[in-house]
């Protein structure tokens, strides 16, 4: 295997594949995710060793390494307060957490590394997204068309769940992963663009928005219309298309809508609960009993943050500190969540404000790298077109005011890390570019 990697191709091509593989590792499971990244990481290790840790954006880095040195930190302290004072959970509970979330910092360093050195390509894995989402969206028609899915899996209620079974997550693996389809043939297959691009770009459009629809996840529906606007309103290659994409969205959403019952329904309660969470929020009586599940939700976290302001409660904690939170109603019938379903909340209340002010900063140093350096500079990154996907989903991934899951999930992480390290990796490379010329 080794004498195998030791040829340059051959390890491209492995490393290749590897990434290849997460977009259909992120269908089959967690188990199968935190299995491919072990492979990238050790692979990566094995072969490059302490290369992989020689920085090219230090400032960058550095908070990055120091926001997980916060979670370690912050971790240590909530565990000895919970062993001093005979608490639930026991041990060394949240250490152990910790430690094993250290795999996203070797995932970016990783990623970052192959990339900014030209040892990996995005060909296969844009290749991989674009039949992994349309083998998702024909699973969701398959699904609704007979009731049951390629796999036997049934429609939960009004939403459809394609190949994912009992987890509600078809519309947000679509809203990630779809958006590559459309920048596969420009970037990689050149030769087909001036013949079938016209054609397919609508085709592809009108599949993942029917799917997405059908899925009953409103959220990822409304953020990959948002992704796609953001794309056609800063590409100048892709504003050619602005007139198709409002006539298919318009022409498709109100056919489906008025179409399909369930789909219909789904949108109406939305903007029914969208219009209470405004008025209950301009009132600020968050706990009234008719406000909407997200709103109650976000007032258990601010009890909840109160409890360890500066430095959080530790990664996966929220669940026992919202039980244990100040002016809790015991006779109230709502329950805590496992988290507050936002990232920003659950890092404020996980990290404190301190976390918050770090991956901010992250967060803010990663649109500067990528969205600033594209469409406001005069850097050569503007001549590069592969970052463009990465760009705005991201900004989708981390904008504010949505409904997520956890933070600190397998799926959600490796998601956010990937990209991120993606992108400080194709400006590394193009940084490498400009200093030789």
């Amino acid at each position: 295997m080794l004498l195998f990697l030791k040829n340059t191709e051959n390890t491209k091509k492995y490393f290749s594949f590897l990434l290849a593989l997460l977009p259909v590792s992120f269908i089959a499971g967690n188990m199968i995710i935190n299995i491919n990244v072990l492979i990238l990481i050790v692979s990566t290790l094995v072969l490059y060793g302490k290369e992989v840790f020689k920085f090219q954006f230090k400032i960058l880095d550095k908070f990055i390494l120091l926001f997980f040195l916060l979670i370690l930190f912050t971790a240590t302290y909530n565990d000895i307060f919970f062993i001093i004072n005979d608490l639930y959970p026991s041990g060394y509970h949240t250490i152990l957490k910790s430690i094993l979330f250290l795999k996203y910092l070797f995932l970016y360093l990783t990623i970052k590394f192959l990339i900014g050195n030209r040892m990996i390509g995005l060909k296969y894995f844009f290749v991989s997204c674009t039949l992994c989402t349309l083998f998702v969206s024909f699973d969701i028609f398959y699904q609704f068309i007979f009731g049951k899915d390629l796999f036997g899996f049934e429609p939960i209620g009004r939403r459809l769940s394609g190949p994912f079974g009992d987890e509600l997550i078809a519309g947000g693996y679509l809203q990630r992963f779809s958006i590559f389809s459309f920048f596969l043939i420009p970037l990689f297959l050149n030769r087909f663009s001036n013949k079938y691009l016209k054609y397919l770009i609508p085709i592809f459009f009108v599949i993942f928005i029917s799917a997405l629809m059908l899925s009953g996840n409103r959220m990822p529906f409304i953020l990959f219309v948002f992704t796609i606007s953001l794309i056609v309103l800063f590409q100048k290659q892709a504003r050619k298309y602005l007139i198709s994409f409002i006539i298919i969205f318009s022409l498709l959403f109100i056919s489906v809508y008025n179409i399909n019952d369930k789909v219909k329904t789904n949108f109406d309660t939305f903007k029914i609960q969208i219009s209470k969470m405004i008025v209950i929020a301009t009132k600020g009586n968050y706990n009234d009993k008719d406000a909407p599940q997200y709103l109650r939700e976000f007032a258990t976290f601010y009890d909840t943050w109160l409890m360890n302001k500066y430095i959080g409660g530790g990664v996966k904690n929220f669940r026992f500190y919202c039980h244990t939170r100040p002016n809790l109603e015991k006779n109230s019938k709502f329950i805590c969540n496992m988290h507050p379903h936002n990232y920003y909340l659950e890092i404020l209340t996980e990290t404190g404000i301190v976390g918050f002010l770090i991956i901010s900063l992250i967060f803010l140093q990663i649109l500067y790298l990528s969205f600033y350096k594209k469409y406001i500079s005069k850097s050569s990154f503007i001549t590069n077109n592969t970052v463009v996907p990465f760009i705005f989903l991201f900004i989708a991934e981390i904008f504010p005011l949505k409904s997520t899951g956890s933070f600190f999930t397998t799926g959600n992480t490796t998601y956010l890390f990937l990209i991120l390290a993606i992108i400080v990796g194709l400006n590394c490379k193009e940084n490498l570019i400009e200093k030789k010329i």
